[in-house]
């Protein structure tokens, strides 16, 4: 059985159990603690960053872009990138966007500040630096703009499929979403695409995670939110 150490509300976590659910590959998940920096955890990855998958043949692949690219190669069956060089420059494009400046300006800063910070027992007592939060949810807007006026002109993401581009914004919108933050009121073009990839059967695995002293939004599991 593959295995695929993750963390729940990890976004490039996210991408790669979506990646392997369209792909409809089965795999076993291991929850990682990543910021314990465990000795079994380090020998697969000295980063201690997760996601990290152990394929069938027992390759370890290490960063959420490497391991959705090894999948296209390994698994073509199912293409998730595209077929034509301009699509899947457009795929990698938009994965790049999302995995780098949306990761850096909405996802992790509030994933850090409301997650992660309290598992940390040196920064627990702190509570969330609220001027952080406000930038991050700021900048989150301009995102949620940038993906209405991508479906205003495409049926998805990078063009008329659906693709890993797709599946990256949904990883990070849905950590953001968990987290009640999203607000998805002001954008309904990104709130249009959003319910499709979330009606998608590889999505509902993700609905029912849970994290211990995090309760989901009540739109979190809600379809027809």
């Amino acid at each position: 059985m593959r295995t695929l150490y993750h963390f729940p509300l990890c976004p490039f976590s996210r991408k790669v159990r979506l990646a392997l659910h369209e792909k409809k590959l089965d795999f076993a998940l291991e929850l990682e603690r990543f910021w314990e920096k465990s000795q079994e955890f380090n020998a697969l990855n000295p980063a201690n960053q997760v996601p990290v998958l152990i394929d069938l043949n027992g390759s370890v692949l290490c960063d959420s872009v490497a391991i959705c690219e090894y999948l296209e190669d390994a698994y073509p069956e199912r293409p998730l990138i595209g077929e034509g060089l301009a699509l899947r420059a457009e795929v990698r494009r938009i994965m790049a966007w999302f995995d780098g400046k949306g990761a850096g300006e909405f996802t992790l800063p509030l994933v850090f500040e409301k997650v992660i910070k309290r598992n940390i027992a040196t920064l627990s007592n702190q509570g969330p630096n609220s001027p952080l939060i406000r930038q991050a949810r700021t900048a989150l807007n301009i995102h949620l703009d940038y993906i209405s006026w991508l479906v205003d002109r495409r049926n998805w993401l990078a063009g008329d499929e659906f693709s890993l581009a797709d599946i990256t914004a949904a990883a990070h919108l849905s950590v953001v979403d968990y987290l009640g933050d999203v607000p998805w009121d002001k954008h309904e073009g990104a709130k249009s695409w959003y319910a499709r990839v979330k009606s998608r059967p590889s999505f509902r695995p993700l609905l029912t995670d849970r994290v211990s002293g995090v309760t989901p939004s009540s739109s979190y599991m809600d379809l027809d939110f």
